[in-house]
């Protein structure tokens, strides 16, 4: 398990809860559940759901079709920015004396300027059906070669009237290859258009050798026959690097596919495992799944570990508590379990964007975290990495600032039976900023009441803004908890109620036998301190909806 090294970390709103083995709170980063459809990546919010390539079902389509519009902006960026310098070069060049120059400049300028325009369309926010973006594609790789046409019959004649045979296929080339790099397709489609941009320059060249007496008396068959071998053979190329392409893509996209679930994007990874955001395909729900490294599978403690976490949380019913939908394993041998998705942010980014919370909601955020407590504590399990980042401020049932408790990847029962030793000799388990003394000494097991403390040093960092020690080093740390006494957070942030700072105090206590015996001991404690009532749903969405990015509904 990772250590936290700072109090928080900086993470975009209504992130996604569900962590690795390693800084939770480093996994969120999920915004809502219509970012989660967008097709991939955090970088713009007119992207249609993800899926691949066409023919190979809905979900590819619409992959297709997000993937299409992606590789179409860039190539008609890259094309009308190409016509545009040639343009400013074919302006200064240009002879104005001759009409065929005149018309080939202005030419040059309608071509440039609508693909200036289609740029524009493709870029625009708005949602765009892939049977209109398969046009759009057409239109844009047309423009071009029309142009490429009469440069290539004025180029050729003018070569022809100096006596010598020239006729250009590096446009040609050049466009084909773009096409076939950047248009997702199936082999069909693309055959049919790559062989249309490769016929084209060999169907003009055929005419003119048959019409025009100067071209034929100055080209040689062995030329002619270059010309038709090179677009021809370049032509074949980029068909089967078409098919190659896609069949990777189809590959990856089944890759991406776990059961009934398809992975979205990784949002994390840890010692343990990854992070993923996906979507459930029958429910179209989203979710999370967590894997755990193929490398890890042979190791038999890493997967007993993996186990237990899920079935300690499968165990687990309270609403505060993350829920888990499913577990498998795969035909290759990888673990999976799903989790619930939650709109929201984690305790540690909710501070370290706003700063300390008031004791009324600190109240609220510590109080339902004992309900989750109390549940898994009368099963005997413990958490032991209880911090900021494993609390999660979430909206459920349209519900603001409920509270989820996260990542059990430490849980233990407290009378463990597990065949496996999990838990080297002598290995310290936890996040020190907020680690129980028993947890940083080893002196005695880890129980109950180790989590009291930790949620005692949570709602220490909550209201001050800073955990109870602090130091750019692990063990000291530890140590102090260990040994040195608590600074009383009212010196840090004065307005902290007496009662409130009581609490806190008390569940910050080095022995165990001093601290609350139970976390519906503390939840009692908590329900009796007089800015209990001051915090509620009202209040709650108030502030989420006066933010920003409130959270998706």
């Amino acid at each position: 398990m990772s250590k936290d090294s700072s109090p928080s970390n900086a993470l975009p709103t209504s992130s996604i809860a569900p962590t690795l083995d390693a800084a939770p709170d480093q996994v969120a980063g999920i915004r809502s559940a219509s970012d989660m459809a967008s097709d991939s990546g955090p970088t713009g919010s007119d992207r249609p759901p993800v899926a691949l390539v066409e023919g190979s079902g809905v979900e590819l389509t619409r992959e297709t079709e997000a993937l299409l519009r992606r590789r179409l902006r860039l190539a008609v960026t890259l094309l009308a920015a190409g016509f545009t310098l040639f343009l400013i070069r074919h302006f200064f060049d240009a002879d104005y004396g001759s009409a065929a120059e005149r018309a080939l400049l202005g030419l040059h300028a309608v071509v440039t300027a609508a693909l200036g325009a289609l740029a524009g369309v493709i870029w625009h926010r708005m949602s765009i059906p892939i049977r209109a973006l398969r046009w759009l594609e057409l239109a844009v790789f047309a423009l071009p070669a029309v142009f490429f046409l009469v440069l290539q019959y004025f180029s050729t004649l003018y070569w022809a009237s100096q006596g010598f045979f020239r006729f250009d296929v590096g446009l040609w080339l050049m466009l084909i290859f773009t096409y076939a790099l950047f248009i997702p397709n199936t082999i069909r489609r693309a055959a049919v258009v790559i062989a249309g941009l490769a016929a084209a320059p060999i169907a003009l060249l055929a005419a003119m050798v048959l019409f025009l007496p100067a071209l034929t008396s100055c080209a040689c068959p062995d030329t002619i026959t270059g010309v038709v071998l090179m677009l021809g053979l370049a032509g074949v190329g980029s068909v089967f690097g078409v098919d190659t392409i896609g069949s990777l893509r189809q590959e990856a996209f089944k890759a991406r596919k776990l059961g009934q679930y398809h992975l979205r994007r990784r949002i994390g990874a840890g010692g343990m495992g990854e992070v993923f955001l996906a979507e459930h395909q029958l429910l179209k729900r989203p979710c999370v799944v967590k894997l755990i490294h193929p490398d890890r599978t042979g190791d038999e403690r890493a997967l007993a570990r993996f186990q237990r976490e899920v079935r300690a949380m499968a165990k687990l019913s309270h609403w505060n508590t993350v829920e888990v939908f499913d577990y498998g394993r795969t035909e290759e041998g990888t673990f999976y379990y799903v989790m619930e998705y939650l709109p929201g942010m984690s305790l540690a980014e909710l501070v370290d964007r706003y700063g300390p919370l008031p004791p009324e909601r600190v109240i609220h955020f510590l109080r339902q975290a004992c309900d989750a407590l109390r549940e898994a504590h009368s099963m005997g399990l413990i958490h032991r990495d209880i911090k900021p980042g494993n609390i999660f401020a979430a909206k459920r049932g349209g519900v603001y600032d409920v509270t989820k408790l996260l990542d059990f990847g430490l849980v233990k029962p407290v009378l463990d039976e597990q065949p496996v030793e999990l838990t080297r000799e002598g290995t310290i388990t936890g996040s020190p900023l907020y680690m129980a003394p028993e947890q940083a000494t080893g002196e005695s097991p880890a129980d109950a009441r180790s989590d009291i403390y930790a949620l005692g040093a949570v709602g220490y960092f909550l209201l001050t803004g800073r955990p109870p020690f602090q130091s750019d080093r692990a063990i000291k740390v530890m140590i102090a908890h260990a040994r040195e006494a608590v600074v009383p957070p009212s010196q840090h942030q004065p307005h902290i109620p007496p009662d409130l700072e009581q609490i806190i105090l008390r569940c910050l206590e080095k022995p165990p036998e001093d601290r609350f015996p139970s976390a519906e001991a503390v939840a009692d404690a908590l329900d009796g301190c007089e800015a209990a009532v001051q915090w509620n749903r009202q209040r709650a969405e108030s502030w989420w909806q006066g933010q920003e990015s409130p959270l998706p509904v």
